[in-house]
C-alpha cells in the first residue's frame, strides 16, 4: 500500500459522498483524515484504512477550490506530493497543487470499466441500481431511524422518539411509569439519532444492577453494541501507557492522550464505578460527548444548600454534552425540589432559582385547570370560558370559545383548544410522562398464595416445602410455561439439579454467574414451545433485560423488602403486548417473614394485582416499622400495621392523583402523530420488499439462505464467497426474521429491517465497490428492431453536507435514469427499467469488448448526451428538494417563533440555529454534483 502522507489526498471506499479527503496526520497504526466538504473527520488503522489515493493523468479536467477549471498538461510528484500543470480556458498556464483540489470532488468511471472489459453479470447491475432507489426511499422516510428497533410498535413510545430524535440537540427528562419502557424510549432516541448521523459519541451511566439490563437491551433491541468500562477495562484499554502515566501527576495524565473514555464511541458505565474513582470523572467529561443518557437520576441529589458529586458530574457532563437525556421516577413521587434538580441539569437558564419554578407552576395551575375542563364531556361555565380566553389572548380564540356551545363544532374546538394549550405548556418539551392510566394494553393480574406448613432445607431441597410444592404445581399445570423468580444463583443452581434428577422435571436456569451466551441460549431453549424446559428459573439480576411475554404463569419464590423490585420481577410479564392474564403463585411458610410480607403486600399495598405508583414512597416511610413488623409474631401488631400501610397508601395514592396533570400526559402522546407514524412502520413491515431484495444480493455475493420456518431464515456464507468475509455474517451463520411478531417472541432470531446492520453494511458492500457499474445485457421487446443497442446511465445527484443538516430528508443520494439508443435519442420515458429484462444470452465478451472500442466515440457522445438528459433532470431533482426544504424549516421556525412568546422552553438560540440550518441547507443542495454510476450497455435481440 502506498504510503500516507500529510497533504496527500484520499477518497473513502465506503463513504464516498463525504467528498475528497485530505491526509492531516500520520502516526502509528492510524492515519486522520478530513473531509471539508462535509466538515467531517474520520481516523482510520493505516493497515485496513478503507481509502484510494487520489491520482489524475494526463488530459483529465481538474476544479480547484475556486472552482477553476483547467485539462492537465503534466503530472509532477515530489516527496510523496502530486502537482497538476496545465492551462486555462484563456491559455494561461496553471499549477496546482493537490491540496488546492475541489473538496466536492467524486471519483467513478464505469465507462472506463465497460471500454477495457471488465464487464459484470447483469444481475449486479439491477442490484446496484435497485439498491440506490431502496436507499432514496429509506433516507426520505419520515420514520427512518425508527424501522431498526426491536420493539413493538407503542404509541406513547414511537411519538417521543420521533419528538425529542428530530430535535437538533434533545434534552430532556423521560418519567413513564414503571412498565412503560422508559429504556426502549432511550434507544428508540439514541438509534435515530445513530441512523441520522447525528450523535456519534454516547456516554450512558446507570446503576451497577442495571449494568447487564441496558447492555442486553442495547445489543438485542437496536443492535447497538456498548463497552461497559469499570477500572479494569480503564487500565486495560491504556495499556504499556499506564506505567509512564503512574509517573505523571493527575491532571496531567488527565489532559493527556492517555484517556480510556476517548476509544471506545458508545460506552456504558456505572454510577458506582464513576463514583468510587473520582480521576475516571475528570477524563469522562474532558473525553467530551454528543449525548449522555442516566438512568435513575433521581438518585442525583441536590439541594439548594448542597449537591451531591454524583450531581456534580452529571452536570458537568450536561454542560459539555450538546445532548442529555434523564431517566427518573415520575414528578409525582420525586418532590418539587427533586423534581426542580432534574430539570435544573437539563436547562439551567431557565431553572435557575427553585422559588422562581415553584411561582411558574402555580402560573400553569389554570393551564391544567382548563385542560381538565376541556376533556371533561360537560359544558363549560362562564368562569372556564373566560379562564381560557385569557390564557390564550394572543390566540385569537375568541371563535373557537363560541363554538364550544355548539353541539356540531364543540367536538373539534375542544381539540385545538386542547393543541393551543399543548404548545403553550411549560415543560411540555423537555419532560415526557406517560401513565398506566391513560396507555392502553396492559394485562390483568390474578393472585395466588400458598400457605405451607415445615420449615425451610436448604440441605436436603427434597424435604424443603418450598421444593414440595412447586413439583406438585408444575404438574398441575399440564406443561405450560413458568417463571420462577428467587433471590439467589444458588438458589436457581440447586433448585434446576433437583427438579431435573429427583423429579424428572426439565428446566432452564437464568442468573448472573453464566455468560450472555449461556443466557440467550438457556432463554432460547425455554422459549422454544418445542423444547422439554417447562420452567425457567432466575436469580433477581438474571432476570433483568428480559421479557417473557409468552409465559403467563409467574412464581415469586421468595419476597424483597423493595416494592419497585417486586414490580421488577412481575414486569418481566406485565408488558404491553402480553396477551394473557398473568397469574402469579406466592408459595410462604406460616409464621414466618415471608408471610407477613405476603399480607403486606397484598392486603397493605395490592401489589400483586395493580402496579402502584405510590408503592415505594409507602415503603421509605414506613421501611423501619416493616424491618421489625416481618419479624414480629404479634398478630395484633401485624394487622395494625397492615391496616397503617393500606391508609397511608390511600392518602398518597390520592396526592398523587391530584398532582397529576392531563395536559403534560397528553404532550407526553399526542395520538394523531402517534397513529400516523404507526401506519408508516406497519406498511414497512407489510410491503414484503426486503427479504426478496437480500435474497437477491445473497445470491450475488454467494450468500446461502435456506428456508427455517414461515418468515424465517438461515444465512451463512458459502464456499464461493466473493468477498473474504461478508458484513455482520459469522461463519456459522444466523437465523433471521423479518417479521416483527416473531421476532418479539422468538429473541433468538435476528430482526433484519433496513436498518439492520446486517442489511445497511450489505448495501453499503454493494455501492462502494465498483461491481455492477458497468455490465452488457441482451434483451428483447417487440418495439425494439434486433441489432439496435442502446446506453442505459445511472446517475447519481449528490450532495455533500454536515450530518446536523440531515441533508438526506430532502436531497439524499438520488438515482437518475436515462436510456439512449445509438441515435442518440433519449428512450428514457418510453421503456422502463424493469420492462428491459435480460434474455440470459450468451455472447463472446472478446467480440463485444472490440465493438465497443470501435464504436468509442459514439458511446462516448451518447454518455454525453446521457448526462446532458441527467442535467436537466438533476435541476428538477434540486428544485423539488430546494422547496420541500424551505416548506419544512420555515414553517417549523414560524412555529417556534409563534410559541416563544408564551412557552419560555423554546430559546431565542434555537431559533437561530434553525435559520442557520436553513441558509447552509439551501447552499449544499445548490451545490449538488452529478455522478455516472453505471452504465448498461443493452444490444437488442
Amino acid at each position: 500500500m502506498e504510503n500516507f502522507i500529510p497533504g496527500q489526498r484520499w477518497i473513502s471506499n465506503t463513504e464516498s459522498e463525504l467528498g475528497l479527503g485530505l491526509i492531516l496526520e500520520v502516526s502509528f497504526k492510524r492515519v486522520t483524515v478530513l473531509y471539508l466538504a462535509s466538515n467531517e473527520q474520520r481516523l482510520y488503522a493505516i493497515d485496513n484504512a478503507p481509502l484510494s489515493r487520489v491520482r489524475f493523468s494526463v488530459g483529465d479536467t481538474i476544479e480547484s477550490t475556486d472552482e477553476e477549471k483547467f485539462i492537465i498538461s503534466s503530472v509532477v510528484e515530489q516527496d510523496g506530493l502530486i502537482t497538476y500543470l496545465g492551462k486555462d480556458a484563456y491559455g494561461v498556464d496553471i499549477q496546482l497543487d493537490e491540496i488546492e483540489l475541489n473538496h466536492h470532488i467524486q471519483f467513478n468511471k464505469p465507462q472506463d470499466r465497460l471500454f477495457t472489459g471488465q464487464i459484470d453479470p447483469n444481475s449486479w447491475f439491477l442490484l446496484r441500481y435497485d439498491t440506490w432507489r431502496r436507499l432514496q426511499k429509506h433516507q426520505q422516510s419520515p420514520v427512518k431511524g425508527l424501522l431498526g428497533g426491536r420493539t413493538s410498535l407503542i404509541a406513547h413510545q414511537l411519538f417521543i422518539a420521533h419528538e425529542a430524535a428530530n430535535r437538533a440537540a434533545p434534552r430532556l427528562m423521560l418519567a413513564d411509569e414503571v412498565g412503560l419502557g422508559k429504556t426502549i424510549e432511550a434507544g428508540l432516541i439514541l438509534h435515530h439519532r445513530l441512523i441520522h448521523g447525528l450523535s456519534q459519541r454516547v456516554l450512558i451511566i446507570v446503576p451497577e444492577s442495571l449494568l447487564h439490563q441496558w447492555l442486553v437491551e442495547m445489543l438485542r433491541r437496536f443492535n447497538l453494541r456498548f463497552s461497559v468500562f469499570d477500572e479494569a477495562r480503564c487500565l486495560e484499554e491504556l495499556g504499556d501507557n499506564n506505567i509512564l502515566a503512574g509517573t505523571q501527576t493527575d491532571e496531567d495524565n488527565e489532559y493527556s492522550a492517555d484517556n480510556p473514555f476517548t476509544n471506545a464511541q458508545l460506552i456504558l458505565a456505572s454510577q458506582e464505578f464513576f463514583a468510587a474513582y473520582p480521576k475516571r470523572q475528570r477524563q469522562a467529561i474532558l473525553a467530551g460527548w454528543d449525548m449522555v443518557i442516566v438512568d435513575e437520576a433521581h438518585h442525583l441529589q441536590w439541594s439548594p444548600q448542597f449537591a451531591s458529586p454524583e450531581y456534580e458530574f452529571v452536570e458537568h457532563l450536561g454542560l459539555i454534552s450538546p445532548s442529555l437525556i434523564l431517566l427518573t421516577a415520575t414528578p409525582e413521587q420525586l418532590g418539587k425540589e427533586s423534581h426542580f434538580a432534574r430539570l435544573r441539569l437539563l436547562d439551567s437558564d431557565r431553572f435557575y432559582d427553585f422559588n422562581a419554578f415553584l411561582e411558574e407552576e402555580k402560573r400553569f395551575e389554570p393551564v391544567a385547570k382548563a385542560t381538565q375542563f376541556l376533556l371533561a364531556d360537560e359544558p363549560l361555565n362562564n368562569d372556564s370560558k373566560q379562564l381560557l380566553a385569557e390564557l390564550l389572548k394572543d390566540d385569537n380564540v375568541t371563535g373557537l370559545l363560541k363554538n364550544l356551545d355548539d353541539p356540531e363544532k364543540s367536538a373539534d374546538a375542544r381539540a385545538t383548544l386542547v393543541n393551543i394549550l399543548l404548545d403553550h405548556h411549560g415543560t411540555g418539551r423537555i419532560l415526557f410522562r406517560n401513565s398506566r392510566q391513560t396507555v392502553q394494553g396492559f394485562p390483568e393480574r390474578e393472585r395466588y398464595g400458598y400457605s405451607l406448613r415445615g420449615e425451610k432445607n436448604t440441605e436436603d431441597l427434597q424435604q424443603d416445602p418450598y421444593y414440595q410444592w412447586l413439583v406438585e404445581h408444575v404438574k398441575q399445570l399440564a406443561g405450560e410455561k413458568i417463571l420462577l423468580i428467587c433471590k439467589h444463583a444458588q438458589t436457581v443452581i440447586d433448585l434446576e439439579q433437583t427438579l431435573r434428577n429427583r423429579a424428572g422435571i426439565a428446566s432452564a436456569v437464568f442468573h448472573e454467574g453464566m455468560t450472555i451466551i449461556e443466557r440467550d441460549r438457556a432463554a432460547a431453549y425455554f422459549a422454544d414451545p418445542a423444547s422439554a424446559a417447562r420452567i425457567l428459573i432466575c436469580s433477581e439480576i438474571g432476570s433483568e433485560g428480559r421479557n417473557f411475554q409468552f409465559v403467563q404463569h409467574l412464581v415469586l419464590l421468595d419476597l424483597p423488602t423493595n416494592p419497585d423490585l417486586l414490580q421488577q420481577r412481575i414486569g418481566r410479564l406485565d408488558r404491553i403486548g402480553q396477551k394473557h392474564v398473568i397469574q402469579i403463585h406466592i408459595p410462604y411458610l406460616q409464621n414466618t417473614e415471608q408471610a407477613v410480607l405476603y399480607r403486606w403486600y397484598d392486603e397493605g399495598l395490592d401489589s400483586f394485582r395493580h402496579n402502584s405508583t405510590a408503592a415505594q414512597a409507602v415503603a421509605d416511610v414506613l421501611r423501619d416499622e416493616l424491618l421489625t413488623v416481618i419479624h414480629s409474631d404479634d398478630l395484633f401488631e401485624i394487622n395494625a400495621f397492615i391496616d397503617k400501610t393500606r391508609a397511608l397508601h390511600a392518602q398518597i395514592e390520592e396526592q398523587l392523583h391530584q398532582g397529576r396533570d392531563p395536559l403534560l400526559e397528553l404532550n407526553s402522546c399526542r395520538k394523531d402523530v402517534a397513529d400516523n407514524l404507526i401506519d408508516q412502520l406497519r406498511a414497512y413491515d407489510h410491503e414484503g420488499a426486503l427479504w426478496p431484495y437480500m435474497e437477491e444480493l445473497f445470491e450475488c455475493y454467494g450468500v446461502d439462505t435456506e428456508y427455517h420456518s414461515p418468515d424465517c431464515f438461515i444465512i451463512r456464507p458459502s464456499d464461493h464467497l466473493r468477498v473474504a468475509h461478508f458484513p455482520e455474517l459469522s461463519e456459522d451463520g444466523m437465523t433471521v426474521t423479518d417479521n416483527r411478531a416473531c421476532a418479539l417472541a422468538r429473541e433468538e432470531l435476528q430482526f433484519i429491517t433496513w436498518e439492520h446492520p446486517l442489511v445497511t453494511a450489505s448495501m453499503e458492500l454493494v455501492l462502494s465497490s465498483e461491481t455492477g457499474n458497468a455490465t452488457i445485457s441482451v434483451v428483447r421487446d417487440p418495439q425494439l428492431k434486433a441489432g439496435q443497442f442502446l446506453l442505459e446511465c445511472l446517475f447519481i445527484v449528490e450532495c455533500s453536507a454536515p450530518a446536523e443538516l440531515q441533508i438526506g430528508r430532502f436531497l439524499p443520494h438520488t438515482p437518475i435514469r436515462v436510456l439512449i439508443d445509438q441515435t442518440q435519442k433519449n428512450l428514457s420515458a418510453t421503456f422502463s427499467h424493469d420492462s428491459l429484462r435480460d434474455t440470459g444470452t450468451h455472447f463472446d465478451k472478446s467480440q463485444i469488448v472490440a465493438f465497443l472500442n470501435k464504436q468509442r466515440a459514439l458511446i462516448s457522445a451518447i454518455l454525453n448526451v446521457a448526462e446532458q438528459h441527467a442535467r436537466t433532470d438533476m435541476q428538477s431533482v434540486i428544485s423539488e428538494a430546494t422547496n420541500t426544504m424551505l416548506a419544512s424549516l420555515s414553517a417549523e421556525i414560524k412555529r417556534l417563533v409563534r410559541l416563544q412568546k408564551v412557552n419560555p422552553s423554546i430559546k431565542t438560540e434555537e431559533i437561530e440555529q434553525l435559520k442557520d440550518m436553513t441558509m447552509l441547507a439551501h447552499e449544499h443542495i445548490q451545490a449538488a454534483q452529478l455522478r455516472l454510476d453505471a452504465v448498461r450497455f443493452i444490444i437488442t435481440s
